[in-house]
């Protein structure tokens, strides 16, 4: 389970990011990805108990969590370090396109959810024409008791057009969720959710509840 201590470290290297520090505090890191880790690994469990395709992916949880090195190239803050934990869960592992379920862990800021974000041009319009034609089967997905419940904001976009997609005319019934760049869903957790020994529980309910949703994305993706 999570604990306050890995918290504590993450909230720590917010404010101490750079690289003397985190040699300094390596066990400490240590002990976050390995709490990190075996949430992974219960939630692989979990989700496979719903989910055939994670079921039948053989992932390595390891391969799960992103790196907590920054990509710093192209950006003004040169912060050598993430100051949280990410992992996604999805049947391709965590760089295919493949929809799927992640977990943000950050010190009042964690959360979670499930779909695709920011999809490469080609996914995006399969996923939009997937929407078009089956839009009455969307409604109901992102309609469901379950879904509203866990996620009450329902589908987020990664980045949206102000004008139709090509190809499509603004009078289409689901013209307002072709707009969208990605698609996903989110819900937060405080930090007492988070160390609480039902918090895999907790996060399996939710992906139990967005399971259609990403099923539907990834079987856009079938077709292609």
């Amino acid at each position: 389970m999570i604990t306050d201590t890995t918290l504590a470290f993450l909230r720590e290297l917010k404010d101490n990011n750079e690289k003397i520090w985190f040699t300094e505090h390596k066990n400490a890191y240590q002990q976050a990805c390995g709490e990190m880790l075996e949430t992974v690994i219960q939630l692989l469990v979990a989700i496979s108990e719903f989910d055939r395709d994670i079921a039948l992916s053989g992932l390595d949880p390891k391969s799960c969590i992103m790196r907590i090195n920054r990509d710093i190239r192209f950006s003004k803050d040169k912060s050598p370090y993430k100051s949280n934990l990410f992992s996604f869960i999805n049947k391709g592992g965590r760089k295919s396109p493949w929809g799927g379920y992640y977990l943000h862990l950050e010190p009042c800021g964690t959360f979670a959810g499930g779909g695709i974000y920011m999809p490469e041009p080609a996914v995006l319009e399969q996923t939009r024409r997937k929407i078009d034609t089956h839009f009455e089967q969307w409604q109901s997905i992102i309609a469901e008791k379950e879904f509203t419940l866990h996620f009450p904001d329902g589908v987020l976009p990664s980045g949206k057009l102000v004008r139709p997609p090509k190809g499509y005319e603004s009078t289409n019934p689901a013209i307002e969720y072709l707009k969208f760049k990605g698609y996903y869903t989110q819900r937060f957790f405080s930090d007492d959710e988070v160390t609480d020994p039902g918090f895999v529980t907790q996060l399996a309910e939710a992906f139990r509840a967005v399971q259609p949703l990403v099923r539907f994305l990834n079987s856009a993706l079938s077709r292609s």
